[in-house]
């Protein structure tokens, strides 16, 4: 923290999100990260690519990973299901059990009770909150329900565990924290019936003349917590600020304001707040003595202890701050204190094999069986019911089948591959030579089905997608059958040298315009080629450059390898990225038509980055210095075109205002005048 700079950064793909807070297993000092909500991604400090780290696809949604010191990592999934890490591992698609019905869960914690994990969680339904405590290595689960409190609701939790009792502290939105005792059972049977929990007052926030109204609470140790939350002056506005309140005492330890504004969240770690202050992550370092009354109303004399205003070091506000970049993409900055080298990949990809023998004795049987045979087999294995580890055994059928096509050339069930692709849920890394045999049988009709249905394609597999299209001629993709629905309803073609054209300009958008707004003058053949060239591709190759855009990558990662395109094939994706640019500009709500088209945010994204690869190069080539010039000429015009809308804005609401107010039933000519 002291360095002020990230020592380690992991970004996801372009399309991933980030599902739950990303934790560090004390154990083997590796990270854990969730994201899109089942994909279970592991690795370690020296790991550079996130994509390559170990991944794991899970059957159920996760809720949060709780990480314990003694005990490893803790799943917590959305229906309440818990599972240990290693558990997990071993058969990542194991059927996850739904303990909640119709409840959303609200908090969760994890705490050890001696040598045994305890994982509580909160869940709400219809107003009414419940308490689930959960013991995941001895099977033991119980439930109860929170005493309603009337005119007021919870508002976040916190708890603690000591001897054998939970502790568990709610603040409600009365501006008082309640704490409620339970009891851990040490029976492993399920109750029948849910028990009431009964809550006593803790504390109260009134302070005279000011009212807390608190976002986040943490105990600090059993006689102190602190709250981050908002102070209410009658006649002033309110100001968020930090808080320790003695709860023994129901006194004011210290509080801080906090000017630049918070996100509502604090964490405590080892004596030690962290908190989000303005764009800056600061980490305020505490220290709380033992409870008394002398302490606790500031009248201490021993000045070995600290008084009221030396319980936190406020100074580290400024001193101690973390500047941490929250930018919009998803991003993990962490700091690792060891080096232990990750699970082999090989082992970890067994972990998600079929664990049953008959499969994989199935397939070492057929290793060196007929064509038929195998076929044969495979699709009577693909036929059963399905099972927790299905999908793990198409992964193998596709993995089967491509080591035959590595150990004998002239074999390559195209059929049966194409068929598995459409009609099974699979990804890259279940199947990670798929795409490799795809490639070098130039079968670009799987290549277009795994982009468009793989989340997981690694960016040097795009790339080498991009350029085989790009490479193929025109006319030996017209013996080949690609999905057209991305293209066919907005891609001109020509015909005898005749253009056939669905063009609809809806937003008055034409060549005109741009050359008005321009106020240039625009030789004929570079207005046509501007606004009405045809497609520079023909259908089967824009189909598959289609299914390249849709792909998710990382821009760090892809870069480098669209640097090593050749200049004339980055020449032509560029014209057919301006050719849709153009097209998706003459929509109103700039969205092409047909199934699976690209967005006009991928088509910007890939045109941004094919000019940051190839910039330099193409200002030198004279063929792209005139689709350089019209690609700026028609940005700017486009610029300009919604410039002069955001000065007519107030009036085109109006129109849509008075639109509303207007009876449908009615005919009516109006004239407007706008001024």
């Amino acid at each position: 923290i002291s360095d002020q700079k990230p020592l380690g950064c992991w970004s996801l793909k372009h399309g991933q999100t980030l599902t739950c807070p990303v934790v560090c297993n004390f154990e083997t000092h590796e990270y854990i990260a969730v994201h899109d909500d089942k994909v279970l991604r592991i690795w370690k400090n020296e790991d550079i690519n996130l994509d390559k780290a170990f991944k794991a696809t899970l059957s159920a949604d996760v809720y949060r990973i709780h990480s314990l010191p003694e005990a490893g990592p803790v799943v917590l999934f959305r229906g309440g299901g818990v599972r240990t890490l290693d558990v997990l591992l071993e058969a990542p698609q194991q059927e996850i059990e739904n303990v909640i019905s119709d409840e959303v869960i609200r908090w969760s914690g994890a705490f050890m009770e001696g040598q045994q994990p305890v994982l509580i969680f909160t869940t709400e339904k219809d107003g009414n909150f419940f308490v689930y405590v959960q013991k995941p290595k001895l099977n033991s689960l119980h439930k109860y329900k929170l005493e309603q409190q009337e005119s007021s609701k919870p508002l976040c939790f916190t708890a603690h565990i000591t001897n054998q009792t939970v502790t568990l502290l709610c603040l409600y939105s009365n501006d008082s924290v309640y704490q409620v005792l339970i009891p851990l059972q040490q029976d492993t049977e399920e109750e029948d019936e849910e028990e009431i929990l009964s809550k006593s007052v803790l504390l109260n926030f009134s302070v005279p003349g000011t009212v807390l109204k608190g976002t986040s609470l943490v105990v600090l140790d059993k006689d102190h917590v602190a709250v981050l939350g908002s102070l209410a002056v009658p006649g002033k506005e309110p100001r968020e600020c930090l808080s320790i309140w003695n709860t023994k005492f129901q006194t004011l330890q210290t509080s801080k304001e906090l000017p630049l504004g918070t996100s509502g969240q604090l964490w405590c770690y080892e004596e030690k707040f962290f908190l989000i202050h303005g764009k800056v992550l600061t980490v305020i370092m505490y220290k709380c003595e033992t409870s008394s009354l002398a302490a606790a109303v500031g009248k201490l004399k021993d000045s070995q202890n600290l008084d009221v205003s030396s319980f936190v070091n406020w100074n580290t506000l400024e001193d101690e701050e973390l500047v941490v970049s929250f930018q919009s993409q998803e991003s993990v900055a962490l700091k690792a204190e060891s080096k232990v080298n990750l699970r082999p990949r090989r082992s970890t990809v067994a972990k998600v094999q079929p664990e049953t023998l008959s499969v994989g004795q199935l397939l070492l049987n057929l290793k060196d069986a007929s064509t038929y045979v195998l076929e044969t087999e495979l699709r009577q294995l693909m036929a059963k019911p399905p099972t927790l580890d299905l999908q793990a055994t198409i992964g193998c059928v596709v993995t089967a089948l491509t080591d035959r096509c590595k150990r004998n050339p002239k074999y390559y069930p195209q059929n049966f591959l194409q068929e598995i692709v459409e009609t099974r849920d699979l990804s890259y890394s279940l199947c990670p030579d798929l795409m490799a045999v795809a490639l070098e049988k130039k079968d670009m009709h799987l290549l277009q089905l795994c982009l468009e249905r793989f989340p997981d394609i690694p960016e040097e597999i795009i790339y080498a997608c991009l350029k085989a299209f790009l490479s193929i001629s025109e006319a030996h993709l017209q013996n080949i059958d690609v999905d057209l629905d991305s293209v066919i309803c907005y891609v001109d073609v020509e015909f005898d040298d005749k253009e056939v054209k669905s063009e609809i300009v809806e937003n008055g958008f034409s060549a005109g315009m741009d050359q008005v707004m321009c106020d240039t003058k625009i030789p004929k053949e570079t207005q046509s080629r501007s606004d009405g060239e045809s497609c520079p591709v023909g259908l089967q190759k824009a189909a598959l450059l289609n299914a390249v855009l849709h792909s998710a990558y990382t821009e760090t990662f892809l870069l480098p390898h669209l640097k090593n395109l050749p200049a004339e094939q980055a020449i032509l994706f560029l014209r057919y990225l301006y050719y849709l640019y153009v097209k998706c500009s003459e929509k109103v709500n700039t969205t092409l038509p047909g199934t699976r088209s690209p967005t006009i945010n991928q088509i910007m994204d890939w045109m941004c980055l094919l000019l940051d690869a190839h910039f330099t190069v193409m200002v030198m080539l004279p063929e792209a210095k005139e689709l350089l010039s019209n690609l700026h000429k028609f940005v700017r015009a486009q610029v300009r075109f919604y410039s002069e809308l955001n000065k007519i804005e107030g009036s085109l609401q109006e129109l849509q205002r008075l639109n509303h107010l207007r009876e449908s039933q009615t005919y009516s000519i109006e004239v407007l005048e706008i001024i």
